[in-house]
């Protein structure tokens, strides 16, 4: 093995033993290899560029109810933070609510709390159980801290590429290709995209307990994925080459976690049928 190769490998896990932080919605040790103080103003930049660029709506009922939804997750999110003994966790967020004309079907949430929702994804929506649905899964990826873990695996993804390439820089340039390829591959298929549907699911089981919590039913959620499997009009990309579950696969998941939403709300007053 040439040295740069093992100093490469040596660095590498050096970096993996100092750079995890806990996640305290889930209790697992997470890559943080880019901490928050850099993510945020980077995502609030961003964010304040994005909405000049977009035709952002003020004053409608829709524009309200993006934000009083957003509200009622975010108190969610903080009253399970401080009965679980994590006050001020979020201190750094800097939360906001845009409704923003788009037909695209979507929302998302940057870190530290810039969310925005699609003017597409209304109708699939429906009232604002199902907005709570979306607006707790977007939520949840940002309380999760998903972006910052997907930036400290491309690094990763990185580190090893240059990996690969020290080891097979005295080969043919077919065998580097070879050799790149399947690497490239190997993590894309293997690594990445898996890494990415299990944050979906993540995303799925906190948000609904932000939802639950917040007082929106999480027994909606099955029918607003519903809607949105019926939106696709089926077509999706098998899973196992998609960054999120199938439809199938996330609807079996949600019904399952329903009774875990509910039981958690329970522990705030919140009680369901």
């Amino acid at each position: 093995m040439k040295r740069s190769y093992r100093l490469l490998i040596a660095g590498g896990l050096l970096v993996l033993g100092i750079s995890c932080a806990t996640n305290p919605f889930t209790g697992k040790s997470t890559l943080a290899l880019v901490p928050d103080s850099e993510i945020f103003p980077s995502s609030f930049q961003q964010y304040n560029q994005f909405l000049t660029e977009n035709k952002v709506i003020k004053g409608t009922k829709d524009a309200q109810r993006v934000t009083d939804v957003g509200m009622k997750i975010k108190a969610a999110a903080e009253k399970w933070l401080n009965a679980n003994g994590y006050q001020g966790y979020l201190k750094d967020y800097k939360w906001e609510y845009n409704l923003v004309d788009s037909k695209d079907v979507n929302a998302w949430c940057m870190p530290g709390g810039k969310i925005v929702f699609y003017t597409g994804i209304l109708p699939i929506c429906k009232d604002d159980a199902g907005m709570a649905t979306v607006m707790g899964h977007e939520v949840a990826h940002a309380l999760l801290n998903h972006g910052q873990q997907r930036m400290s695996a491309g690094l990763l993804q990185q580190l090893g590429a240059a990996g690969v390439s020290a080891a097979v820089g005295n080969k043919s340039a077919q065998t580097q290709q070879i050799a790149m390829t399947a690497y490239g591959a190997t993590t894309q298929y293997g690594g990445m995209l898996p890494f990415s549907r299990s944050h979906e699911s993540e995303a799925d089981k906190i948000g609904l307990t932000l939802m639950a919590i917040a007082g929106y039913n999480p027994d909606t959620a099955v029918a607003f994925w519903q809607r949105m499997a019926a939106n696709s009009g089926g077509q999706s990309q098998p899973e196992f080459l998609s960054t999120h579950p199938s439809n199938e696969t996330r609807i079996a998941e949600i019904r399952n976690l329903i009774p875990q939403a509910k039981a958690e709300a329970k522990k705030f007053g919140v009680a369901f049928k």
